[in-house]
């Protein structure tokens, strides 16, 4: 089969998921309202888990398919692309800069930062054991558990509750939700199929197509509903959202593929240039955070850079 068709399909294909992903986030903040959720609460919990499907379809797949460098690649590149790319380009297209004002927000930024090197110190020895996935799953309900009892959450209602959603619109919301994950079954099969071909075709591992491509193309739902919330000035929304993407990709995604395909990645050191540059914009995400309780446009520039400096890295001197 001719490159470009490959190209075509991988392309339609990212681009459903990314479709799949936006309808399953109105009908998800559709049955969010009828539970009565609040803000961030729905950024997290159903913003950015609708966006982390993909990842889970993708990387399940390509995990009982023998080939974990792509699933283990996405969910380090993606991770890395949430903090450097998605939070700067959301930085950029807000009006003042990504102001993050709420205690329980920045508390979330070091939940974020610290789950999103987790997985590499549990694959330190290129294996991720079912025990490993019992870890990043109790993670991933230690942070839920945190987040449900935090006061600050009933702060901030999400915006447009005066719309009041019926028993009839839940009920249809739920049943397109499983429909749309078989659709979403399908698509990831065709990605993990390209990247294969992408592999086989350009020389290259595995690795680097789930690093580079996979885990870019991935992060399209979180890239757009960010400049969509920045502009509007819901940096709440913005900020679950991105800290969801990281947290749910990192532990219950991860987690999940440990138990039902646990994996061994025979040469690891293919993802030293990825893990060390992930640890870089883990830390420097959390310090901006922190320090100056924002994400000004000139952080925002300096953590594109470290992205660009990852390509320079990861493409150029290899």
């Amino acid at each position: 089969m001719e490159w470009y068709i490959v190209v075509f399909i991988f392309l339609l294909s990212c681009a459903v998921l990314a479709w799949l992903s936006s309808r399953m986030v109105r009908s998800l903040t559709k049955i969010g309202k009828f539970l009565g959720l609040k803000e961030f609460v729905i950024a997290f919990f159903v913003m950015a888990l609708a966006a982390s499907l993909p990842n889970l379809f993708v990387d399940l797949n390509a995990a009982l398919q023998h080939k974990p460098e792509i699933a283990f690649g996405d969910i380090v590149g993606g991770n890395l692309v949430d903090l450097t790319i998605v939070l700067a380009v959301a930085a950029l297209f807000s009006k003042k800069g990504l102001a993050v004002k709420s205690r329980m927000v920045q508390t979330s930024a070091i939940f974020t930062a610290a789950i999103a090197v987790l997985p590499l110190l549990l694959m330190w020895d290129g294996r991720l054991e079912r025990m490993d996935g019992i870890v990043l799953l109790f993670a991933f309900l230690l942070y839920s558990w945190w987040l449900f009892s935090e006061k600050d959450r009933f702060k901030k209602v999400y915006r447009h509750t005066e719309e009041k959603i019926q028993f009839k619109t839940f009920f249809f919301s739920i049943v397109e939700v499983i429909f749309l994950l078989l659709l979403l079954v399908l698509a990831s099969q065709a990605v993990v199929w390209s990247a294969q071909f992408f592999a086989d075709k350009l020389g290259i591992s595995l690795s680097l197509v789930g690093i580079l491509i996979v885990g870019m193309g991935n992060c399209f739902p979180e890239l757009y509903f960010s400049i969509i919330s920045a502009r509007k000035d819901e940096n709440s929304m913005v900020m679950g959202d991105l800290m969801g993407s990281v947290i749910n990709c990192a532990t219950l995604v991860l987690g999940i593929i440990a138990l039902v395909a646990p994996f061994e990645i025979k040469d690891f050191s293919l993802f030293v240039a990825a893990r060390t540059f992930l640890f870089i914009a883990a830390a420097f995400s959390l310090l901006f955070i922190i320090t100056n309780k924002k994400i000004s446009k000139k952080e925002a520039l300096f953590l594109l850079f470290i992205y660009i400096a990852f390509l320079m890295v990861e493409i150029f001197i290899k």
